[in-house]
């Protein structure tokens, strides 16, 4: 028997997906992807199944693809696949193997919801995994935002497992006799997850066996904690923050009649890529040690005299790329653009990240770049022309992120998008539009 009336009132319960979704199913073939494979199955959910090789484990990794790829026939769903580098990406990015693992296979899930069309992706942590992740937070020093586990649903992502302890996907993986896959890397301790759990939860579980539920009912109240401290943030923001061209000033004297002060600074600063330790720093040299400056990966503060100056990390960065008519993919800065093409009719897509424009006006070769003082361009809907500093004002995009921002530009020099927000009106796909042309761009 499958427990699919508690997999069911679950999803429904935290609105994952209705009978009328399209799922994109993220399959390891462990024992926690197949038994979601068959609970999607059963439930009779239209899905497709998406697995990853990050070619770190030899032939386990071969058997993991061929295992998935037998479930997809069996269960007669599409199958998809992909071999990743990810020893090549993690030294090229300065991350670890694991983390690198979870920038790739989130980024293509997207990718492949993105092109199918599909509502959201499947991933299968369990209630077990939550307790990991809240004790490896309290390890790093997360704060409060590390307290609420791993959420069902954020964004597209969705996480119909987490009604089920690890205890239970083996008890109901072993009484169906549904085959699966082990990770030899998942006995391993030399993870810091790893360790949490072969090592530090057995521990927990002695004092409380109950640990699972115990921890399920504090979910609740560290969420709740939450949301009323990002309430509490965003009436704060505007009266601390003041935007000087590219930098932002928090004045110190107001900061002093802020309490708590460390979790309302942290708070305002996590976002920016400062750490609890950091924050602490600041706090004790306020006063103290004029000119001490903090650094984030993307971020820099300076403790002046008065206040502190937040601002962006100067990186070289590419000011533009040309391409002509037959490049399918590049990458600009921070950014993966891919380019299709096809012919009418085509079904446009809602999503800012993709432009599909009217090929028959393009003139190679285009060039992606950052936008620049006295750019503009007739956005979407409108027949007046509008500088692109003005558009960025009236969409409210941080001063910071405005540098970021690339452009895709005719040969015959207009901007035809502002990727992420509007495609130039002029270009748009009409009537009489026969062929299209697609760009999507992904950020890294």
């Amino acid at each position: 028997m499958l427990p699919l009336a508690r997999f069911n009132a679950f999803a429904d319960q935290n609105r994952l997906f209705d009978r009328q979704s399209k799922i994109v199913a993220a399959v390891s073939g462990g024992m926690d992807s197949v038994l979601m494979t068959r609970l999607l199955h059963a439930a009779g959910l239209q899905f497709v199944i998406a697995h990853c090789n990050f070619q770190l484990r030899g032939g386990e990794s071969l058997r993991d693809h061929e295992f998935c790829k037998q479930l997809a026939e069996e269960l007669q769903v599409p199958f998809y696949s992909i071999n990743f580098d990810t020893t090549a990406y993690a030294t090229e990015h300065k991350l670890s193997i694991q983390m690198a693992a979870r920038d790739l296979r989130y980024n293509w899930f997207e990718q492949i919801r993105q092109q199918l069309g599909y509502d959201v992706v499947a991933l299968a942590h369990h209630q077990n995994d939550t307790i990991e992740t809240i004790l490896l937070n309290l390890t790093r020093g997360t704060g409060i935002a590390g307290l609420h586990g791993i959420r069902p649903k954020v964004g597209n992502l969705v996480r119909p497992m987490l009604c089920f302890t690890r205890d239970d996907v083996t008890a109901v993986v072993k009484a169906n006799k549904f085959a699966f896959v082990e990770d030899s890397s998942n006995a391993s301790v030399k993870y810091a997850r790893n360790k949490i759990r072969h090592e530090v939860v057995p521990k927990l579980k002695e004092l409380n066996p109950n640990l699972e539920s115990t921890f399920q009912d504090h979910l609740q109240h560290f969420s709740e904690l939450e949301q009323l401290l990002e309430m509490r943030l965003e009436e704060l923001k505007p009266a601390l923050f003041s935007v000087h061209q590219n930098e932002f000033y928090i004045p110190i004297a107001a900061l002093k009649d802020l309490k708590p002060l460390h979790l309302l600074l942290y708070g305002l600063l996590k976002p920016y890529g400062f750490n609890v330790t950091s924050v602490n720093d600041m706090i004790s040299s306020l006063g103290k040690h004029a000119g001490r400056k903090f650094e984030a990966p993307d971020w820099n503060l300076i403790l002046d005299r008065d206040k502190l100056i937040l601002s962006p990390v100067e990186t070289e960065k590419t000011n533009a790329i040309a391409f002509e008519e037959l490049v399918t993919h590049l990458q600009f800065n921070n950014y993966s653009l891919t380019v299709s093409h096809t012919t009418a009719p085509y079904a446009i897509v809602n999503n800012p990240n993709i432009a599909a424009l009217d090929a028959g006006l393009l003139s190679y070769p285009l060039t992606i770049r950052t936008w620049q003082q006295g750019d503009y361009f007739y956005p979407l809907g409108m027949k007046l022309r509008k500088k692109i500093s003005d558009f960025f004002i009236g969409q409210k995009v941080p001063v910071h992120r405005k540098s970021q921002i690339p452009v895709l530009v005719n040969g015959n020099g207009d901007v035809i998008w502002i990727a992420g927000y509007r495609v130039d009106n002029r270009y748009k796909i009409t009537p009489g539009t026969k062929k299209i042309s697609i760009f999507e761009l992904t950020e890294l």
